[in-house]
């Protein structure tokens, strides 16, 4: 309303004004000759943003995405030590579980990418690097860590929920600051970890027995490099995932959960101060993380091509 009577008011000035024709001339610079209209004012150059050119999603077909897998698993086995072995009915077990979850959700494999599939069952408390491919169930496991989710029997510690939980610029994640607790404890890790932000989620109560439920911030997090890294494999978190120190590291350098972050970077100085500076993204990072639970009852499975084509 306040713009609309701006409005009239400008226009019942211009009526008037402009009711004696000397008056409707544009002002002109001294010495111009009579009846010259002087031509507007060029906006300075610095005035005008430049437009925003958001770079596609990175797109390659199978062959091209598992050649950039092979890549991506040298650079792990380098840059990340204590990586678990796994046996190809382990690896084949991760996809069924990642494939399943998948299909259950509304998230969807339109590319070749990295999903982060994480067990959260109290037996197992492991996370894989899984390559999803949009048009085959022959998905491919990197490699895999110990972490630490939520743990039962302390107030205030929920159990993680499990779920596909996409990384997304409708929220901008953040790095710790490496302070202490009261404890001395660096609950996120040293200064500088990425801390990836998942939004808000409904989860059970892990310290009561009735299975009441509360929502939590669900987030992905290094821990104390010094006193809690060499604890992950169990549940120990409230409600959050927590991974290696150097694990952490690889995701950030590689982008792995940031294909929609390096697309907003390009708009947005925030997800750009964000970002590593000596960063090289992965063509096929993607931006879910997928918390299954193997100790649950199991269920009728969802066959993954009829999801992707729903």
């Amino acid at each position: 309303m306040k713009v609309w009577r701006t409005t009239l008011a400008l226009t019942l000035v211009t009526s008037v004004a402009c009711s004696s024709p000397a008056l409707c001339q544009s002002p002109v610079a001294p010495g111009t000759p009579a009846g010259t209209v002087a031509p507007p004012e060029p906006l300075p150059e610095n005035d005008v943003p430049p437009p925003v050119v958001i770079p596609p999603l990175p797109s390659l077909d199978d062959s091209e995405a598992r050649i950039e897998a092979k890549k991506l698993v040298v650079a792990l086995h380098k840059e990340v030590p204590g990586l678990l072995p796994l046996s190809e009915a382990q690896k084949l077990h991760w996809i069924k579980l990642a494939q399943e979850t998948i299909a259950r959700s509304d998230f969807r494999i339109t590319r070749a990418q990295v999903v982060v599939v994480v067990d959260r069952n109290v037996k197992v408390q492991k996370l894989a690097l899984v390559l999803a491919l949009p048009d085959t169930s022959d998905w491919q496991v990197l490699g895999s860590v110990k972490v630490s989710t939520g743990n039962t029997g302390r107030k205030y510690y929920y159990i993680t929920p499990t779920g596909v939980f996409p990384n997304t610029a409708d929220r901008l994640g953040y790095r710790a600051e490496g302070t202490k607790n009261e404890n001395g404890i660096r609950g996120i890790g040293a200064k500088g970890m990425r801390v990836w932000d998942f939004g808000w989620h409904n989860a059970v109560k892990g310290w009561l027995a009735s299975g009441e439920t509360g929502d939590i911030r669900l987030e992905m997090h290094a821990t104390d490099p010094d006193f809690l890294e060499s604890r992950l494999g169990h549940p120990a978190s409230e409600g959050c995932v927590r991974i290696p120190a150097a694990f952490n590291v690889f995701m950030d350098r590689h982008g792995l959960l940031d294909v929609e972050y390096e697309q907003a970077a390009s708009y947005d100085e925030r997800f750009k101060a964000l970002l590593r500076k000596d960063r090289v993204p992965s063509p096929i990072a993607g931006e879910a993380l997928v918390v299954v639970d193997s100790g649950a009852k199991p269920t009728a499975p969802v066959p993954l091509t009829t999801a992707q084509k729903s």
